[in-house]
């Protein structure tokens, strides 16, 4: 008897993450990638694709990287797993301290997770419980924005601003409010040519957000210093250090959420470094290991650390796999990787590039906005680039899901075709890509959008 193929196997067994199975059941092929290098991947049938999203806004130094492979295998003949329950060990320790010595201000203490979702729900928690014994009991809620992703987990859902994501899970943890976030593209005709107005109207929304609910029951304010859903919305001049000011106010925690944005995504190893403010969380995942191991880690200041020490108390949270040894060990060796072959050295030399490249499809009637920083853009496409009219929800599904998205991966491009917001489509390659990869991109997206203009 035949043994059946790894897509008759995924078609029969897999249910994959926010896939519509109904289109495998019609005859639809299931993509089966079986090999990275470098920039690109490779399916079952030798076919190459462009890594234009370097797997999820993850894959930092690039796919094949057996020095991470070793540095598992390593770990793993010494010490495969021990959890971190009043007991340490060294691949954490020194992960924790490499990790702290990157850091703004004294975010000196590590709390290891699983990934970004669940590094969110804990600086969640942390915030609730500091408060708690703090004497500040009713300091639980959140601030967050709208259309921000935060994980899918029940209080990550709660904080992430996208409905359509949330209705089916509801109701969700109490007490996640949201406020507008930062897209000038979409911002008033009085502000959308003047980012430090813009950044100031989008950070005093926040305070009347926080103030509605009342100051003296909000314990955090979430944000990304370039949000990812919606399309690279870049945090505008002045912005981040306004909410870093009403937050000292108010007394709430600062936390960025570096999930996708950490470990040279935005030109440094932590973004909110390049923005020059100092929040009190960082919560990030991703990039740490750069996708070869699940983990993630919740950064947080000496102020937070030292109110459960001075009151003996215990931060009743945890996770099995925290600071999983072989995690541990790949995530020090993925740093040192990006330190030894200077790889954000070579996005801060290269992003200019990357932008004004990407910028070049702007002459396509269909190529409303180019933004983002970094090695991390979006292409917002529009009907009419005067008005900047967006689609309908049905012009939307046809054209970017129902044709570019699957023209974009016949051409040999991997990224991804977005419109829970405005449609965008999203760049965020590896951090090792270079000219020869922009222009790939470049030439594969005048192509499909170009027959895109045709359907219209």
């Amino acid at each position: 008897m035949q043994e059946p193929t790894i897509e008759e196997l995924s078609r029969a067994h897999l249910w994959m993450c926010f896939t519509q199975h109904s289109r495998y059941e019609t005859g639809e092929q299931i993509p089966v990638m079986v090999r990275g290098e470098g920039c690109y991947v490779f399916d079952e049938h030798g076919k190459k694709y462009l890594d234009g999203l370097a797997g999820l806004f993850t894959c930092q130094v690039g796919h094949g990287r057996t020095e991470l492979g070793a540095a598992a295998a390593a770990q793993a003949d010494q010490l495969e797993f021990f959890p971190l329950w009043t007991y340490a060990h060294p691949a954490a320790a020194k992960l924790a301290a490499k990790l702290a010595s990157y850091t703004p201000g004294d975010l000196n203490r590590v709390f290891f997770t699983s990934g970004g979702a669940e590094a969110v729900e804990s600086a969640w928690k942390l915030a609730k419980q500091y408060f708690k014994i703090q004497g500040h009991p009713m300091k639980t809620k959140v601030v967050s924005r709208y259309l921000a992703y935060h994980g899918t987990t029940a209080g990550a859902l709660s904080v992430t601003g996208i409905p359509v994501i949330k209705t089916m899970f509801e109701p969700l943890v109490p007490g996640a409010i949201k406020a507008p976030n930062c897209n000038i593209y979409r911002a008033s005709e009085d502000l959308r040519d003047d980012p430090e107005a813009f950044g100031a109207w989008a950070a005093e929304q926040m305070e009347a957000a926080i103030l509605q609910e009342g100051a003296d029951t909000v314990a955090a304010v979430f944000v990304e210093p370039v949000q990812n859903v919606g399309g690279a919305f870049v945090s505008p001049p002045g912005y981040l250090e306004k909410v870093r000011d009403i937050c000292t106010r108010h007394n709430i925690l600062m936390i960025a959420d570096e999930t996708i944005t950490g470990f040279g995504r935005i030109g440094e190893m932590f973004a909110i470094n390049r923005y020059g403010v100092t929040p009190d969380i960082i919560t990030c995942a991703k990039g740490l290991s750069s996708g070869y191991v699940p983990i993630g880690a919740v950064l947080a200041s000496e102020k937070l650390f030292d109110a459960f020490v001075e009151g003996g108390h215990m931060f009743t949270h945890g996770f099995t796999y925290s600071g999983h040894p072989v995690a541990a060990a790949v995530a020090l060796a993925n740093i040192d990787l990006l330190e030894r072959d200077g790889i954000i050295e070579h996005v801060r030399e290269h992003e200019d590039l990357f932008r004004s490249t990407l910028e070049k499809l702007k002459d396509l009637p269909i190529v409303g906005d180019v933004r983002g920083a970094g090695y991390f853009y979006a292409v917002e496409l529009v009907k009419d680039q005067q008005t900047r009219e967006s689609f309908s929800d049905e012009e939307s599904e046809h054209i970017l899901r129902g044709f570019i998205s699957r023209k974009l991966w016949e051409n040999g491009l991997y990224c991804r075709a977005d419109d829970r917001g405005d449609p965008v489509i999203q760049f965020s390659p590896p951090l090792i890509a270079g000219p020869e990869q922009f222009d790939e991109i470049e030439r594969i997206m005048r192509s499909v959008l170009t027959e895109a203009m045709e359907l219209l």
